[in-house]
């Protein structure tokens, strides 16, 4: 691990930095499946609100 002296003599550790490495853009089944899974999302969402409204107008 690395460390620094600091004044007065104190020792300071500091953590490993992780590599870096530059993020490949998503291929075109990537985007696809991350189309359908918004679509579902969005579907889920809607019908849990029609779901809520519904249930709370009942007399």
């Amino acid at each position: 691990m690395p460390y620094t002296n600091e004044e007065g003599g104190r020792l300071n550790n500091f953590a490993q930095e992780p590599k870096i490495y530059q993020a490949e853009p998503p291929t075109n089944e990537q985007k696809r499946n991350y189309i359908f899974l918004g679509l579902a999302a969005t579907v889920l969402v809607a019908g849990l609100i029609f779901v809520a409204f519904s249930v709370s107008n009942v007399s």
